[in-house]
């Protein structure tokens, strides 16, 4: 097992790593995503939890929060190379090896019928799901490239901003992104980030959020949770962060929430000068019903 980018996973997910060697064909390889389904829905969480040094941590957790394979395309089959074969081939191929799976590996629901797809998109929200993916039958798999096209859910909230980043390597002349929060119970907790913006107005930030620069650190994030230090996969220059008064309030765009935190970094749409920062609370936002996972998975 792997990441997009290569990096090795098996250590992290020792029962799938059995598993997967005991349920899939020799000579298989399969695209899909790893999983850990909560009594909410996915739990991405919980799997960031796995990426941990300690082989007896992962074991614990492995146990506590078993993961799951969730395969939605087959690379390879039987030794030979299915990439350059196009999707409606390579899914028939997939769904004839899916027979075969037993939990804790699944085959992705797939339709060519749009109401279902719609269905889809509406009921499994509170299951965790972003959204769907329409993908071209004849279309090869091509790694590396968006060939595809992602529909999610997005929503808008207003947040207040606590803190940024710099941009690269030009601190002190332009910013990188805007820390995001939300107020609970008087506490103002980091949610997220938005940095979709052009290199004119990385500039002109700067001269924005001078007059709200917060020197004696006890504003912004100070007493909520805060945004994240560096770790094994960052580095401290990529995460340092500075506060500001918590003054601005700006409207996002965003497609989930998970836990008290964005899942994927938000879209700035425009300032609201006439929102007090103290109503930019979580009681905004509007959380999809929990569907169950059996009913996607067909478990």
């Amino acid at each position: 097992m792997q990441s997009r980018d290569l990096k090795p996973l098996d250590r992290y997910f020792p029962e799938l790593h059995s598993s997967l060697k005991q349920l899939l064909p020799p000579g298989i390889i399969l695209d899909g995503e790893i999983v850990i389904a909560g009594p909410n829905g996915l739990d991405f969480d919980a799997l960031l939890l796995r990426i941990h040094p300690a082989a007896s941590r992962v074991a614990k957790l492995a146990k506590e929060t078993p993961s799951s394979f969730v395969a939605f395309d087959v690379l390879g089959f039987a030794g030979k190379s299915l990439m350059n074969e196009p999707l409606k081939k390579r899914r028939k191929i997939l769904e004839t090896a899916a027979k075969k799976f037993t939990p804790p590996v699944y085959l992705t629901p797939a339709t060519t019928d749009i109401q279902q797809a719609r269905d889809w998109f509406q009921r499994f929200e509170g299951a965790g799901l972003d959204g769907v993916v329409a993908k071209e039958l004849d279309q090869e798999y091509v790694p590396r490239e968006r060939v595809m096209r992602k529909v999610k859910h997005q929503r808008t909230i207003d947040c207040v901003i606590g803190g940024f980043r710099w941009y690269k390597d030009l601190k002190g002349k332009a910013i990188g992104s805007l820390l995001l929060g939300l107020y609970k119970e008087k506490t103002l907790h980091y949610v997220g980030h938005c940095s979709n913006f052009q290199k004119e107005t990385r500039r002109e930030l700067v001269k924005v959020l001078k007059p709200y620069r917060d020197a004696d650190g006890n504003s912004g994030f100070g007493k909520g949770r805060t945004p994240g230090g560096p770790s094994r996969w960052t580095q401290a220059s990529d995460v340092e962060w500075e506060r500001l008064k918590p003054k601005l309030v700006c409207e996002v765009a965003f497609d989930h929430l998970q836990g008290e935190r964005f899942r994927h970094a938000a879209s700035f749409l425009r300032w609201r000068p006439d929102k007090p920062p103290k109503e930019c609370t979580f009681d905004q936002i509007q959380l999809a019903v929990p569907y169950e996972l059996s009913e996607i998975f067909k478990v």
